[in-house]
């Protein structure tokens, strides 16, 4: 990517959206039906107008409006010579060299919306949703916590990207409240559950992926063509009831635990924003099996921090500091085992990475492991102290890759708690 590559537009060199990023949205002006959108700045360049226009008369697109859809999902069926050609045209009328918005005032005035003026959606009407658990500091810890650190791994942790399937209904956008979860728990001393709000609130740092051509039934997608199957990225938030969950997930799993609330970003940073920022897979020990073996697989230098805000503070305070290098497990190698039984993936699918946790305390990505499971309550610089999330406190999580002079950025994912 060219790093000196210039907008005409006024860029702060700190902003999430730069020319070098070009996320893809959908958002709702004050007049109007929602639509796609790209972000630069505090802009937002409005697809639909420019598809109108006749800049995406391309074969790739075969014909379809696909930027005057409510959600993304037409035009992540197309695949990446689509996505990639979109994005080439979009750069180039943003650069400074090209004069096609850059000295039309009339045609700026249509095609560009302040992000502040819409309504961000839902990028995706997302179909179904899976979430991984891919972090080995985050499955340690844990396991730690409940069978000790010998025991900490269960047997198949290095062999396979242990997942489970979430709900997708209540996947909400950033800034929805979340409602405190209510369910059964059952209190050490006691000899039966009780049922009633979640004591044991909880956020979890993770990152999520979008998918885009999906796979036929019975067909399992091979780990060297997974990446084409994969749009991009965005924050995620999968708020957790620990208490709820410790209750309930043996022998299944998550389910009331998880399914009340995830919260993801607006903006779905592609593929080709963060190729300079891949990094080589470190080795894995055991060597995965063979369907699980990438010739030069790869991870993203992505830096990603949470905030907490309670509701007495005037300024959020950063809890966590981790990267998302710190999964052991590939996107490519997600993918395929999801599909290695034939699993059907479909545009718009969304695949999370599970809580993003590193080797240091601050690198911790959720209360659970900050709080060493309440043992250790965290102190906030106004004095409070917060073992698990209270009612009002806002939690947000953001991220990015620094570039030479740039960065490309995921804005952020945010939710306030109110009571049950």
């Amino acid at each position: 990517m060219d790093s000196h590559l210039r907008s005409f537009l006024e860029v702060p060199r700190d902003s999430h959206f730069p020319i070098q990023n070009l996320p893809f949205g959908v958002f709702q002006p004050k007049q109007g039906k929602p639509r796609v959108g790209v972000a630069i700045g505090d802009l937002i360049v409005d697809l639909s107008v420019l598809q109108e226009l006749g800049h995406f008369r391309l074969p790739e697109f075969q014909n379809q409006k696909v930027f005057s859809e409510d959600s993304l999902n037409a035009f992540l069926a197309l695949g990446r010579p689509a996505w990639r050609k979109a994005r080439e045209i979009v750069q180039h009328l943003l650069s400074a060299d090209t004069p096609t918005l850059r000295d039309d005032a009339k045609l700026r005035a249509r095609v560009f919306h302040a992000q502040k003026d819409v309504v961000m959606q839902l990028p995706a009407r997302i179909g179904n949703y899976t979430d991984f658990y891919s972090s080995y500091h985050h499955a340690h810890n844990v396991g730690t916590m409940l069978r000790g650190p010998e025991n900490a791994l269960m047997p198949n942790w290095k062999w396979l990207p242990v997942a489970y399937h979430g709900r997708a209904s209540s996947i909400v956008i950033s800034g929805t409240d979340v409602r405190r979860a209510q369910g059964q728990t059952k209190p050490p001393d006691a000899s039966a559950p009780v049922f009633g709000p979640t004591k044991g609130l909880d956020y979890e740092l993770e990152m999520a992926f979008l998918i885009g051509p999906g796979n036929s039934l019975s067909e399992a997608v091979p780990i060297e063509r997974a990446i084409d199957h994969v749009f991009g990225f965005v924050l995620m938030n999968d708020w957790s009831a620990r208490d709820i969950q410790a209750w309930e997930y043996q022998p299944l799993g998550p389910f009331l635990a998880k399914n009340f609330c995830t919260s993801i970003s607006p903006w779905v940073v592609t593929l080709e924003a963060l190729d300079p920022f891949r990094r080589p897979l470190p080795p894995q020990d055991p060597e995965p099996l063979l369907y699980l073996r990438a010739k030069d697989d790869f991870t993203f230098d992505i830096r990603l921090e949470a905030a907490l805000r309670t509701s007495s503070m005037e300024a959020p305070h950063i809890i966590t500091r981790t990267n998302f290098q710190n999964l052991y497990w590939s996107v490519a190698q997600q993918l395929a085992h999801h599909t290695i039984n034939g699993c059907n993936l479909q545009p718009g699918d969304l695949l999370a990475s599970g809580t993003i946790s590193g080797p240091t305390e601050e690198s911790r990505g959720c209360m659970l492991e900050l709080t060493w499971r309440g043992a250790n309550p965290l102190k906030l610089p106004n004095g409070e102290t917060r073992k698990w999330l209270e009612d009002g406190d806002k939690l947000s999580i953001t991220g990015w890759c620094q570039g030479e002079g740039y960065r490309v950025g995921f804005g952020e994912v945010a939710g306030r708690i109110l009571p049950a």
